[in-house]
């Protein structure tokens, strides 16, 4: 007899262990950071590689330490995930150290602090991605034009030296290779009191709108959104949460936009724009620091979603991905307390 709204014990065994539902993720981030590297270039992958590396690193440090088995939890591939989430919220031209500092706070701060895998209470990808952006904001502001418009693209060689020893290539300089995102760019114009309408025929951002959103940046966010159709497909998400993160940010967007459509973005530009489909299928749900109820997880997506547009148009930093999973991450154990359903063969039913 299967029970429907179990939240303690499963009753339901499956055969899906960590190491598997992890391989799964993995996998499903593979077409998004295809694309990443296709509009972005090598740096992309020189994140990926470094962050990997600390992060194995790191966590068999941190469990020889604390006299913990190595060999069986780093094939886990939970230290994995966490590096190949941050490493993708990082700017393709980030250079190395920032990589290595934000995948140490994460798995040493945001992950062993607390007791290891199933005890963090934060997305330990997001703690670290948090620590360099208030640390580092010039850093974490170096993002590359999209290869389809940047004619001064980097080569392998180019974007090796670049990121490892801040080699500039000859004849370049910052300002040929890197630009403000499209959302950074957005608003810093209105903060100046510019209508959207001048915003997206400016020189500087026309030429990053594609067709609904950011240029190369819709593309990733289908695929990101494709693969965690998937995920979900495969029960290796729960839906609640994805759902509740995208109706969250849909619908608060959708208000304000049919409020003044000259100074709110549109909620499909929004929903296509930076990280927020990694965010909402990959990060977001998270199952060690979200919420664990089926209606707690709606609750917590949705507040994921507000969140994310209150910072994108309010606060002090574009995107604000982030800082709302972090936020949320704290109001989750709230969230439980009250959306715990009626245990089986009670009244309350």
């Amino acid at each position: 007899m299967k029970f429907k709204h179990a939240t303690s014990s499963p009753h339901i065994i499956r055969d899906d262990g960590i190491t598997k539902i992890m391989l799964q993720v993995l996998l499903a981030l593979i077409p998004g950071t295809a694309a990443m590297f296709y509009f972005f270039g090598w740096g992309v992958l020189f994140n990926i590689l470094t962050a990997i590396t600390v992060a194995l690193a790191a966590e068999a440090v941190i469990l020889k330490l604390r006299a913990k088995p190595v060999k069986s939890t780093l094939l886990d591939l939970s230290a994995l995930v966490t590096a190949c989430l941050l490493a993708l919220a990082l700017p393709p031209l980030a250079p190395w150290w920032l990589t290595v500092i934000a995948t140490l706070f994460a798995i040493i701060l945001g992950k062993h602090l607390y007791g290891g895998l199933g005890f963090n209470p934060f997305n330990p990808a997001m703690v670290g991605y948090v620590v360099v952006m208030i640390s580092f904001p010039k850093e974490m502001t170096f993002w590359l034009l999209p290869s389809t418009i940047n004619l001064s693209a980097l080569n392998l060689n180019e974007a090796f030296n670049l990121v490892f020893f801040s080699q500039l290539p000859l004849n370049m300089s910052w300002d040929s290779i890197s630009s403000a995102t499209l959302l950074d760019g957005i608003k810093n114009h209105l903060s100046q009191d510019q209508l959207l309408t001048s915003v997206t025929t400016s020189d500087q951002l026309g030429n990053l709108f594609g067709t609904v959103a950011g240029l190369g940046w819709e593309w990733i966010n289908l695929l990101f959104l494709a693969a965690g159709l998937w995920l979900i497909k495969t029960r290796i998400i729960d839906w609640r949460i994805p759902a509740g993160v995208i109706a969250g940010l849909a619908t608060t967007s959708l208000i304000f936009y049919l409020i003044n459509n000259e100074v709110y973005l549109s909620p499909l530009t929004h929903l296509l724009s930076g990280g927020f489909m990694l965010a909402a299928f990959f990060i977001a749900t998270d199952p060690v620091s979200a919420s664990t109820t089926p209606r707690g997880r709606l609750i917590f997506g949705a507040g994921i979603g507000v969140l994310i547009f209150v910072i994108r148009q309010w606060g002090g930093y574009p995107d604000g991905i982030a800082f709302a999973v972090l936020l949320m991450n704290m109001a989750a154990p709230l969230i439980d307390y009250y959306t715990v359903p009626a245990a089986f063969g009670s009244q309350r039913q």
